[in-house]
């Protein structure tokens, strides 16, 4: 096999597969481009369509505040005032309505759900809205999801319809989330483009492996991912360390983006896609 035949290779085997995106999102990259292995290495900002036209006075307060402590509490303060967290009657939600009620349910639950269990009903809700706005397909949830008509994919659609279901704008609280990490991201970091991360696995042979290249092995993974910067906290976790070096843009939530919640708790939350990872036992 010649050299440029087997170059052709690595690039085919570094794109993500069909089966892992729709071509159908809300952002400004398509999901063939952001899960694959050349964003990894050539990341540009992700925008969620409409976020800056329904919150640019939110943004531009922020630009006034320097202390970021002080700007998670902005955030929490704006988030109750958008989505009218805490006040269910002015959202409609009301002591006659019939139903479960669910108007406590909001993007903090939504985190706290996911670091408690990553395959519960919260989780299910974070896997569909990476789905919905970046267009990544949830791969696993439980177990390996098969065709729309499988058993394993419609135990997680149920999950999702249990997590969302008479619950208060979760989707949008999720946009205004990920946009206030990276205007976090960007303050904190402005040089910065990557994060060196890692993430203990069981059963890696059951993960899609596409190939290798000289910088370590093309993995597949899941559309919503746990990492931590400590190598040692994933020693726990599974009996192979993947490392990563992650794209800031590809981060939902990071330890310290609002200092004075969850705060015993050290994930980092990434969007998935084709990763180059080194693994080691």
């Amino acid at each position: 096999m010649t050299k440029n035949k087997s170059a052709e290779i690595t690039r085919e085997r570094a794109c993500l597969p069909a089966f892992a995106y729709s071509s159908l999102n809300r952002c400004n990259i398509p999901a063939v481009v952001l899960g694959g292995v050349t964003y990894q290495q050539h990341p540009v900002a992700l925008l969620i369509d409409g976020m800056q036209a329904l919150h640019g006075e939110f943004f531009k307060a922020l630009d006034e505040i320097a202390c970021s402590q002080e700007r998670g509490v902005h955030f929490r303060q704006y988030m109750c005032s958008a989505f009218l967290l805490g006040k269910s009657e002015e959202a409609g939600l009301l002591e006659t309505n019939s139903g479960i009620r669910r108007d406590k349910c909001d993007y903090l639950r939504l985190l706290r759900g996911w670091m408690f269990n990553a395959d519960g009903k919260e989780a299910a809700v974070l896997k569909r809205w990476v789905e919905s706005r970046f267009g990544l397909l949830t791969l696993n949830h439980r177990q390996p999801l098969g065709s729309h008509s499988s058993e394993a994919y419609q135990a997680y659609q149920a999950d999702y319809v249990r997590g969302l279901y008479n619950s208060n704008a979760l989707e949008s609280q999720l946009d205004l989330l990920y946009s206030f990490c990276q205007y976090e991201v960007q303050r904190r970091w402005p040089e910065q483009q990557h994060c060196q991360l890692y993430r203990g696995v069981n059963h890696i042979d059951e993960h899609h492996r596409l190939g290798r290249s000289e910088q370590g092995t093309l993995l597949l993974l899941n559309n919503l991912n746990s990492f931590s910067h400590q190598r040692e906290l994933c020693e726990s976790f599974g009996d192979v360390i993947l490392e990563a070096r992650v794209p800031m843009t590809k981060l939902l939530f990071f330890p310290g983006l609002l200092a004075d919640v969850l705060k015993g708790e050290q994930e980092y939350l990434v969007l998935g896609g084709v990763y180059q990872v080194t693994m080691s036992i």
